[in-house]
């Protein structure tokens, strides 16, 4: 495979979204689908993350299942598993254009909307979590952008930030099965697919690497400032209004 910029750009892409959900648990989506989308495709991004992040996070979810709470998880995933089908229809027939757009305003708000200190206040309930869920499923069909509305869902409970992590690994474990089986059927696995998952694929492992062993070393101090920067980074750079930095 030919390394172009807009290659070079995307391993440096997944290898701090590697680092960011290996931290912190969540947000690999909020850094690679802006860049990786604007350096190719949606169509080709998403589909490219959702086994990437599946296949090399596997031993972090093995190692949450000590620590994940299912009665927080069970709902939501359920509520995800019913949406995420109609987000990867959306992918698979939206101007890449137009989703790209929609992606980077996406990645906007929910930034805003974690970085504003609102979260919902009480203990996770059944019928709110199935909720967040079935909106995090919509978006992680979408554009595999579906950590957000639960972790500021989930970061007001009772639990600490380890817990928090490990109910966000066995999360998108779960959806990820209903996401597989919408991108196939949707048609999105292709040849370019493996070919970029075998280039960033040990980028990504790398960064999943560094993330966790910081993590646990830090106890997670200061995860969340260092998240949003990236995040927020990602989102500006990668709007269409940049697509001659690929050209």
């Amino acid at each position: 495979m030919l390394l172009d910029i807009a290659h070079l750009v995307a391993l440096a892409a997944a290898f701090v979204a590697g680092f960011v959900r290996g931290f912190t648990g969540f947000g690999s989506a909020l850094i690679f689908m802006p860049v990786a989308g604007a350096a190719f495709s949606p169509q080709l991004a998403a589909p490219v993350l959702l086994v990437t992040d599946f296949v090399l996070g596997l031993p972090l979810v093995i190692s949450a299942l000590r620590q994940v709470h299912w009665p927080t998880v069970l709902p939501a995933a359920i509520g995800a598993l019913i949406t995420a089908p109609l987000g990867a229809y959306v992918l698979a027939q939206g101007d890449p254009l137009a989703i790209r757009w929609a992606i980077t305003a996406i990645v906007f708000a929910l930034l805003i909307l974690l970085m504003s200190g609102w979260r919902y206040a009480g203990e996770p309930r059944p019928l709110p979590s199935l909720g967040v869920g079935g909106t995090a499923g919509f978006l992680g069909g979408f554009g595999q952008v579906s950590g957000p509305p639960v972790v500021a869902y989930w970061i007001s409970g009772p639990n600490p930030p380890s817990v928090i992590r490990a109910n966000l690994l066995c999360f998108f474990a779960v959806i990820s099965l209903s996401s597989f089986a919408a991108y196939f059927w949707n048609g999105l696995f292709s040849r370019d697919v493996a070919d970029l998952f075998i280039l960033l694929g040990p980028v990504y492992a790398i960064g999943l690497l560094v993330g966790a062993r910081i993590f646990r070393r830090t106890k997670g101090a200061a995860y969340r400032p260092v998240a949003y920067a990236i995040i927020a980074l990602a989102a500006v750079t990668s709007a269409p209004l940049f697509d001659g930095l690929f050209g």
